[in-house]
């Protein structure tokens, strides 16, 4: 998945209003408050925004006319094939009205430009797991984890085996507990947690 590293603003000035686009990675929908109430100025006219993560997205006019804010927003975001990302765009109302056209193209415009500036990073899901296995089977565990580039991060030894926490990526999840299951005859367990 392609996310922002960090985020990012931009500023621009169209028919005498003032646009603020203000995009950052959020994980989760939680976050998407915290980045709002950080970036939103609330004595401006509009506080559009957008985001998404991974199927879930939600977007808000803020009182402009139904779908010439957030829905824009959003087509930017999508648009640059980016996920667990909000989009805050600011307006400060210049005097001069934009029109449904005028305001679509200048929120859209806006966040495409202000995520054009942000550097964009790939990055993989991951899940924790637990492996148990008994003692004996400690050497070809440890080549399966070395193989799907598995990071372990507790490893101790019970009365039964050895028992490891580990974080791998989703996309190579199965080939670990195939490579578990391979080489420790089927007695190992790799389970999500």
């Amino acid at each position: 998945m392609l996310t922002l590293a960090a985020p990012v603003s931009a500023e621009f000035t169209i028919r005498q209003s003032r646009f603020i686009a203000h995009a950052g990675p959020v994980a989760c929908q939680s976050d998407t408050l915290v980045f709002f109430e950080r970036v939103a100025d609330l004595a401006a006219s509009h506080n559009c925004w957008a985001w998404k993560l991974d199927q879930n997205y939600r977007f808000n006019d803020d009182g402009e006319p139904a779908s010439t804010a957030g829905k824009p927003i959003l087509s930017a975001i999508e648009g640059k094939q980016l996920d667990h990302v909000m989009v805050v765009v600011t307006r400060h109302f210049g005097g001069i009205k934009l029109g449904a056209g005028g305001l679509i193209r200048a929120y859209s415009g806006s966040a495409a430009k202000c995520l054009d500036q942000g550097e964009i990073i790939e990055v993989h899901p991951v899940s924790q797991c637990v492996i148990e296995a008994g003692f004996e089977w400690t050497g070809p565990v440890h080549a399966a984890l070395e193989q799907c580039e598995a990071h372990k991060e507790t490893e101790e030894f019970t009365d039964m085996g050895i028992r490891l926490r580990i974080e791998v990526r989703d996309d190579r999840l199965r080939r670990l507990q195939k490579l578990l299951r391979d080489s420790t005859r089927g007695t190992a367990n790799c389970l999500k947690v």
